[in-house]
């Protein structure tokens, strides 16, 4: 069941839950959602930042739009983090349903500017935006980018962005960064804030860095407007930590070799979709 971002995260808005955005490079991180969205019954946001992009070819997106249209569960394809209204214009040709454009690096009007026009040309065939407005923060290992310095975003500036863009959701700063943090280093997200942004802006919310957070504070977030939640580094590390136990015993065929990590990933995205409250939730769909 192949889906926009605004149609998908407008049930789970009425509905109160949110949906697992998780960054996929490989057949074998798309399958491993995929069918654990199916085992669970939960919608699915699949999403691919430009950079993974280069090293997939557009021709990837192709077997994800059969990898969704065929799953018995709703699914986006989602471009994460776009930069440029190059990148952009790649991913809609190359047959996302979803598409974010970050300008957030710029000045407010140049951001609302750039957003604007890809609202514009994404609404006409009928392709879903999401922007960000303040910055997220990098953590380790992230490829995905972010600020060393955290902007919070600006409730005010939020409303004005929203009403003058015509985005279809916002990912907002409060407090979490892309990648792993470090030991010992437990990120506080500013839901105060988050009620503040949720109090004047309609539209579903995103919260970018979604590793390593207090489940707590996830679970409350959704409570205060975020619909999709993104996911890489949690489920990625799984992968990776359980490819080198294998590779040590000696391994060396993919199709017994990706099987444990596939497995180690799949308990991670299991977890984040019981923790978003998605689980059974394709059902609303139907």
């Amino acid at each position: 069941m192949l889906y926009n971002m605004k149609d998908l995260l407008s049930v789970a808005q009425r509905h109160h839950f949110g949906v697992g955005a998780f960054n996929i490079a490989s057949a074998e991180f798309a399958r491993l959602a995929v069918e654990t969205a199916e085992k669970l019954d939960s919608p699915l946001i699949l999403e691919i930042h430009p950079d993974e992009m280069a090293f997939t070819g557009p021709e990837f997106i192709g077997y994800l739009r059969t990898l969704a249209t065929q799953a018995r569960v709703p699914v986006v394809i989602h471009l994460d983090h776009g930069r440029t209204l190059e990148e952009v214009m790649k991913a809609i040709y190359a047959g996302f349903t979803s598409v974010m454009i970050d300008a957030s690096a710029h000045p407010f009007e140049q951001n609302i500017q750039l957003t604007k026009k890809i609202v514009e040309i994404a609404h006409t065939i009928n392709v879903s935006v999401e922007a960000e407005l303040g910055t997220i923060g990098v953590a380790e290992g992230s490829g995905e980018g972010g600020s060393n310095e955290i902007l919070y975003t600006d409730p005010q500036q939020a409303e004005t962005f929203v009403r003058e863009t015509g985005t279809d959701t916002l990912a907002v700063a409060i407090g979490t960064s892309h990648g792993l943090y470090p030991k010992g280093k437990q990120p506080k997200l500013d839901i105060e804030r988050l009620q503040q942004i949720r109090n004047v802006v309609g539209i579903p919310l995103v919260l970018h860095g979604g590793s390593g957070n207090k489940d707590s504070e996830v679970a409350e977030s959704i409570r205060y407007g975020v619909g999709k939640i993104n996911i890489s580094s949690d489920m990625k590390k799984a992968f990776f930590v359980a490819l080198e136990e294998e590779l040590k015993q000696g391994g060396h065929e993919p199709n017994a070799l990706f099987l444990r990590p596939m497995q180690a990933a799949s308990e991670v995205v299991a977890a984040k979709m019981a923790l978003f409250d998605s689980v059974g939730k394709a059902a609303l769909y139907r």
